[in-house]
């Protein structure tokens, strides 16, 4: 019946900002060669690449600066890029149609749908997550996405051996994500771009810290 459903509990909150001129045209113009979208449904990566490289999801990519480094930096790798952060999507549409990116493709939508959705099981080389909300306040947690379903949801999407690599500037939730996790086996640390975020935290004096773990 109407008005009976339970909304779901996000992990964000939709902050739509102020879009430059050139956002706003990257999102309308390159969003055919570089956008996706949930309704399109289960992908074939091979076909939506042209090629059987290893794929990467970053989930909350942000103002996408490093996401587009990393992109850039190796084209031996294919990249999925998550967030529903209008500006941010804008900016890294923008960034990537300018150096001609093939090697990246971007949802801007929730992550579970897109993971649910959209990307087949056991199919990921990769996921990234920087600097997602930490939701300070006790009565937030529930808020955070490092939760026991989502990790559990991630671990059908990866790719036995595939690495899962979280970073954070905030220690409780490390702390967290290190309990969520516990059952997964610890990985190295993979090398990756610092994030405008991060460089903001660490201007700060904030400790980052960054978890890795291999799928099962």
């Amino acid at each position: 019946m109407p008005g009976n459903h339970h909304r779901p509990i996000r992990s964000f909150v939709i902050r739509e900002g102020r879009m430059t001129p050139g956002q706003k045209r990257a999102l309308e113009e390159a969003w055919p060669e570089f956008g996706l979208e949930v309704s399109g449904g289960l992908l074939d990566l091979d076909s939506l690449f042209s090629n059987s490289a290893p794929t990467i999801c970053e989930i909350g990519f942000g103002m996408g600066d490093s996401l587009f480094e990393m992109a850039e930096k190796n084209t031996h790798l294919n990249y999925i890029g998550v967030e529903v952060h209008r500006p941010g999507v804008g900016h890294l549409l923008k960034l990537a149609e300018e150096s001609s990116l093939n090697n990246l493709k971007v949802f801007a939508e929730d992550s579970i749908d897109v993971l649910t959705e959209c990307i087949p099981p056991k199919s990921l080389d990769g996921v990234q997550i920087f600097f997602p909300d930490p939701w300070h306040k006790k009565k937030h947690h529930k808020r955070r996405l490092i939760s026991e379903s989502f990790s559990e949801l991630l671990q059908s999407r990866l790719k036995t051996g595939a690495v899962l690599h979280i970073a954070t500037d905030w220690s409780h939730y490390a702390e967290s994500i290190a309990e969520t996790l516990s059952k997964w086996q610890k990985a190295s640390i993979p090398e990756r771009a610092e994030t405008k975020y991060e460089r903001r935290g660490l201007g700060l004096d904030h400790e980052v810290f960054d978890l890795a773990y291999t799928a099962r």
